[in-house]
């Protein structure tokens, strides 16, 4: 069965936990990772949340696997991460992935502009 991009964000959204960015600052004062899975050129155009690492979705996987030579050392199965893109399609789709990689404390904060609406202090690209 052919599957939609949209049947596949629905099935994340069912597997990733959607979070308020009033919960993702209460998980990251309790040391939870962001992660911004937004392309480079977005976030150039507009900074990211305050301390988040920024993953490319195109190359999250391959930081994530710690069996590879790009692992990124600060993503650990046992850290809590909250991943955003900017609007959360892109972060469910990337927080399915994660899921499946073993990661069990993954969340979708939605997108930046929620953050930034909400307050959320933000760091220059």
């Amino acid at each position: 069965m052919t599957r939609t991009v949209k049947d596949m964000i629905a099935a994340a959204d069912g597997e990733v936990p959607r979070i308020t960015p009033a919960k993702a600052k209460e998980m990251i004062a309790e040391g939870a990772l962001v992660l911004d899975v937004r392309d480079t050129a977005e976030l150039a155009a507009g900074g990211k949340v305050k301390g988040a690492l920024h993953i490319p979705r195109g190359s999250l996987e391959f930081k994530a696997d710690d069996t590879t030579g790009y692992h990124d050392k600060n993503l650990s199965r046992e850290r809590t991460l909250i991943l955003y893109c900017a609007a959360g399609s892109r972060a469910a789709l990337a927080g399915k992935a994660l899921k499946d990689m073993g990661y069990a404390k993954v969340f979708n904060m939605g997108g930046f502009k929620d953050w930034v609406d909400a307050g959320g202090a933000t760091d220059p690209a």
